[in-house]
């Protein structure tokens, strides 16, 4: 049995959603033991040249959403970059994931010749959906999604791999 597009990608870009909010949340702990602010959390970062956190979990959801709007073949839902605490990213997150609920298989599978065109500030991208999911949306989300965790790991947030990949 071949694995279909909507398998590959709803259910794979939920669970990374998922833990996600998981490891936020534990971060969230972690940063009000220590008397750290939602404000202070949001803002840190790995390096000076990289995404705070915020904008680390904003691009993950953002990616995920789109890629399977686009897929589907419609366009992607509008969520304003306006979060300011941990529970308006975990609302983000749910949001996303709620979303995701929104779409049948039937949309999705047989998308792998659908052409996707993504316009960005360096120009247009053009991408046929399998390698537009495998190759683009997928490390992206995950990319992402990493960052976060290790934001958070560095802070001293007690995470670990089984947070990061869930049950």
């Amino acid at each position: 049995m071949s694995l279909s597009m909507y398998q590959a990608s709803v259910p794979v870009l939920s669970r990374a959603l998922t833990n996600l909010a998981h490891v936020l949340q534990k971060g969230g702990e972690h940063a009000k033991a220590k008397g750290v602010s939602d404000e202070v959390l949001l803002q840190l970062r790995l390096t000076p040249d990289m995404f705070p956190l915020v904008r680390q979990v904003q691009t993950a959801t953002d990616m995920a959403k789109g890629g399977v709007a686009r897929l589907a073949g419609v366009e992607p839902l509008k969520i304003a970059d306006d979060e300011t605490t941990l529970a308006q990213l975990d609302a983000r997150i749910k949001r996303v994931i709620e979303y995701f609920g929104t779409f049948k298989p039937e949309q999705i599978d047989g998308s792998e010749e659908r052409a996707i065109v993504l316009r960005m500030r360096s120009g247009e991208r053009q991408f046929l959906g399998q390698p537009y999911l495998l190759d683009y949306v997928l490390p992206n989300v995950f990319f992402h999604c990493t960052t976060a965790y290790d934001i958070l790991r560095q802070i001293g947030t007690d995470i670990g791999k089984k947070d990061f990949l869930g049950a």
